[in-house]
């Protein structure tokens, strides 16, 4: 079995690295850092124990990996248009692809892109940051929750190719949730990342810094609360309650910058269309308007237009 890594910054370097830990055969497709990961290796220091990976099996064009039978994607969603290159090089026609994306429809795209694969979503909850050409800083939590994408929408169940994934991932220690409902799992995500991505680039503040504060605080809640709703417009009874858990599992994070808010400070897109324009749009053809969360994605269109 062969792994390819599309996407080999925080996300990518952190997971691909324990897969290549425990004995899989994994292939990277890096950008910038392929001279110096080629020369020096890939480093994780991780909180679970630091990672270097000597040899890595890396490659700076798609065209010289060989198909890999799964496929995991790590770039960030600004990225998404190079994936129609990649992918049709990188991996076999009939891959099974982990879409590791923030926000809505991201598995719809690279569906499209390699019609008979089989596409699982993947949510992280992971905390950590790409410190240096090919170099991770791993802070806290590190788990994922997949669900299996369907053409129509519709939720799958757990699957045999989720629970094939499952082991894969288990044995690289990586804690797995497998959702039935692959939509519901994605708004739950963005009650978290609509209101933290967007606030910490618009307060300049870490995680540590909004929910410790009882301004920010009670913002906070008021988008998760908005989010609920829009995600009950597709049958999502997701309940009130959830923005609280969302807010307390917060406290017990280390103090973190969210990936928009690294990418803004880095001079990088932010991945607004992803999080917030699609959600935003979604519920709009359904009858309802998100308008706190359509106020920060207008800020944060106005600071990435500015920048």
């Amino acid at each position: 079995m062969k792994i390819a890594v599309i996407g080999a910054g925080a996300v990518g370097g952190y997971y691909g690295a324990l897969l290549v830990k425990s004995g899989y055969d994994v292939h990277f497709l890096f950008h910038s850092d392929f001279e110096h990961v080629r020369q020096h290796g890939l480093i994780v220091d991780s909180v679970n124990g630091d990672i270097a990976v000597s040899t890595v099996n890396a490659y700076a064009r798609p065209q010289d990996m060989p198909p890999c039978d799964i496929g995991i994607i790590a770039l960030k969603t600004t990225s998404n248009e190079a994936l129609r290159e990649i992918l049709p090089h990188a991996l076999q026609p009939d891959a099974t692809i982990v879409v590791l994306q923030n926000g809505l429809g991201v598995e719809k795209q690279v569906q499209e892109i390699l019609p008979d694969a089989t596409i699982i979503g993947g949510l992280c909850f992971l905390c950590a940051n790409k410190i240096g050409p090919g170099h991770v800083k791993h802070l806290d939590y590190g788990a994922i929750r997949m669900g299996q994408f369907l053409k129509d929408g519709t939720a799958a169940g757990i699957t045999d190719s989720m629970k094939e994934v499952y082991e894969v991932f288990t044995r690289a220690s990586v804690p797995i949730d497998l959702a039935g409902d692959l939509g519901r799992a994605r708004w739950e995500k963005l009650v978290w990342n609509i209101p933290f991505n967007g606030l910490s680039v618009i307060l300049n503040a870490d995680t540590s810094d909004l929910i410790h504060s009882e301004a920010a605080q009670a913002l906070l809640r008021e988008v998760m609360l908005e989010v609920i709703a829009g995600a009950r417009c597709f049958g999502h009874d997701i309940v009130d309650d959830f923005a609280d858990i969302m807010i307390s599992a917060t406290k017990q994070m280390v103090a973190y910058k969210p990936s928009m808010k690294l990418d803004y400070e880095g001079k990088r897109p932010m991945e607004i269309d992803a999080i917030y324009r699609r959600p935003v749009q979604a519920t709009a053809d359904a009858g309802y308007t998100m308008e706190k969360t359509r106020i920060i994605m207008m800020q944060l269109d106005y600071l990435n237009h500015k920048r």
